[in-house]
């Protein structure tokens, strides 16, 4: 199964005039001067911001100008989705032609945030306008600064579309925003990544309601974040989904949401069970090929020799394998169905191969019983054609 991305395109109307730029002037400019040489990749434009500036406050706004500044919004691709491509795909793609959606500009915020030491996620939601909920999905960040969550959104804050015309103009209104404040118009389809103890929930975003209602139960997002951030990805796809749906799927957009986090939780989870199946293919071929040199053993009568003891803990060994992988198999949840017949050939071998190591136990127990004058007699040819799976 190929790598699927959910990628988020928004078309979004004039903004207003553009806030004062006082404070950033400078930070603004020593940026703007960055050489091409430094600017060919996220790891050169990381590096050049790292040299120039050494507050996290400096180093989040040359990363902000810098991401606002350097791409134009790509109207003749907002509504194309390349399920292909992954996000350094567009990554690369957005830094050479200077194009991109919102995904891309977020994705390149985030990734030269991160670079520069400054903590960052992506953040998929929806907006609204005007009192107008948008049809279109949207992406935005969040930046970790002083230990304190802020939200950025660099395509808003990078110009405006009208009439299908992208017109480029920094609006500094969506730089560092408070979550309080972010929230009158962004919405995350999770509500862990409004950053907001009381979380407002998708009905009130849509009807205006989106004062802090300190009444309901308090949520710590910020114990949560690092809850989530401490799981497997599997899991952190099945929490997300279920916030999602907890918070209310109120149209299509959180509905495409929720059941991409709920598909993706799918896959991670046969991507798991098929990893962890391969590992029992390795231990079962492990307990045949020591179950062949077990019977060959046998057939030479037990020569060269060692102990009844280490006789006793050899076969109870070798059978133990047999029976680890039969527990490992039944408690294996899915798999893909390329390996389900695998699965189920394995499955049918142990029953063969864990009785063929049963009466090799019985053998050893009754061989160990006797007397070694008696033990001389006791031995005739057996065959086994154990066969490893592939």
């Amino acid at each position: 199964m190929k790598n699927t991305f959910l990628l988020f395109t928004f078309l979004f109307s004039v903004l207003g005039l553009c806030q004062s730029n006082v404070g950033y002037d400078l930070i603004d400019r020593k940026i703007a001067a960055i050489p091409i040489k430094s600017a060919t990749s996220t790891d050169e434009i990381a590096k050049y911001i790292n040299a120039n500036f050494k507050t996290e406050n400096d180093k989040i706004r040359a990363v902000f100008f810098y991401t606002t500044s350097n791409l134009s919004y790509d109207v003749a691709n907002m509504f194309t989705v390349n399920s292909d491509e992954t996000p350094q795909d567009r990554i690369l793609k957005a830094l050479k032609t200077k194009k991109g959606i919102c995904w891309d500009y977020a994705l390149i915020y985030n990734e030269i945030a991160n670079l520069v030491g400054i903590k960052s996620v992506v953040i998929q939601g929806y907006t609204k306008q005007n009192g107008k909920v948008d049809t279109m999905a949207h992406a935005w960040c969040a930046s970790r600064i002083g230990n304190k969550w802020y939200l950025f959104d660099p395509t808003w804050g990078s110009g405006y579309v009208n009439n299908n015309k992208y017109t480029q103009k920094i609006n500094n209104i969506h730089f560092k925003v408070e979550p309080s404040k972010m929230i009158n118009s962004h919405i995350p389809f999770d509500y862990l990544w409004q950053f907001i103890n009381y979380p407002i929930t998708n009905q009130e975003f849509i009807i205006g309601k989106t004062q802090i209602d300190k009444t309901k139960k308090i949520f710590d997002f910020e114990s949560e974040i690092t809850k989530y951030e401490s799981l497997p990805k599997m899991d952190q796809f099945f929490e997300s989904a279920q916030r999602i749906e907890k918070n209310g799927l109120k149209n299509q957009l959180i509905s495409q949401a929720y059941t991409y986090a709920k598909s993706s939780w799918n896959y991670e989870r046969e991507t798991e069970n098929n990893t962890k199946f391969n590992q029992i293919v390795t231990l079962y071929n492990t307990a045949i090929v020591e179950l062949n040199d077990f019977v060959y053993y046998r057939n030479n009568k037990f020569k060269p020799t060692i102990t009844d003891e280490e006789l006793k803990q050899k076969i109870t060994s070798l059978k133990n394998k047999f029976l680890n992988c039969q527990e490992l198999l039944n408690n294996l949840g899915k798999v893909d169905s390329g390996n389900l017949q695998n699965v189920n050939s394995m499955k049918s071998g142990l029953t063969g191969t864990l009785k063929q190591a049963e009466e090799q136990e019985v053998f050893v127990t009754t061989y160990l019983s006797k007397s070694k004058l008696v033990r001389k007699t006791m031995f005739s040819k057996v065959t086994w054609f154990g066969i490893p799976l592939n």
